[in-house]
């Protein structure tokens, strides 16, 4: 029998000052079964921090033709193409190839040595933006993780302040390119 995702809630109540984008989400979140909370939390802060009507969660994991996040225009062009991880440069050609900008969120303790392994190969990629987010940041978002989510986030000088109940996590990334 295979196994099913598990949905979680999210309302978030988002001011992002840097892009004068101000809205309520509610999002519902299907994490699949060889999702880890971590993966699910970094998907959630990817989609805060690049926020719009047309932005929408692909089947990722699920699926290798779509992205964890992505934004396509009323034409079904592909705005924008987010991947989450230590993604090969074939995957990011690829999304490249599709999209208008690509951006890829790293987390994890290995960053470091997957970036100096794959940096030469990323570079030749000019839609694409690499950001990475530290391990304390990343440990902290898991502790926030339950069925149903209430964030209150605060986007101001490319910081992210995410308050959920008497926690807040500041979130912010390190470009890598």
């Amino acid at each position: 029998m295979a196994l099913k995702a598990t949905i979680f809630k999210a309302n978030i109540q988002l001011s992002d000052m840097d892009r004068n984008y101000y809205d309520t989400l509610q999002l519902t979140i299907a994490q699949h079964p060889s999702e880890t909370d971590l993966r699910m939390m970094v998907r959630i802060v990817a989609f805060i921090l690049n926020a719009n009507e047309n932005l929408q969660f692909g089947k990722g994991v699920s699926d290798e033709d779509e992205a964890a996040l992505w934004q396509m225009n009323y034409a079904e062009d592909i705005e924008l193409w987010i991947e989450l991880g230590q993604v090969d440069s074939k995957r990011i050609k690829k999304a490249c190839n599709r999209a208008n900008e690509v951006k890829l969120y790293c987390y994890g303790s290995s960053v470091d040595t997957w970036w100096s392994q794959v940096a030469g190969k990323m570079r030749q990629f000019d839609k694409l933006s690499i950001e990475q987010f530290d391990v304390e940041t990343t440990t902290a978002l898991t502790d926030l993780v339950s069925r149903t989510m209430e964030f209150q986030c605060s986007i101001q000088d490319g910081q992210l302040w995410l308050t959920s109940g008497d926690k807040t996590v500041l979130v912010e990334t390190k470009k890598l390119l």
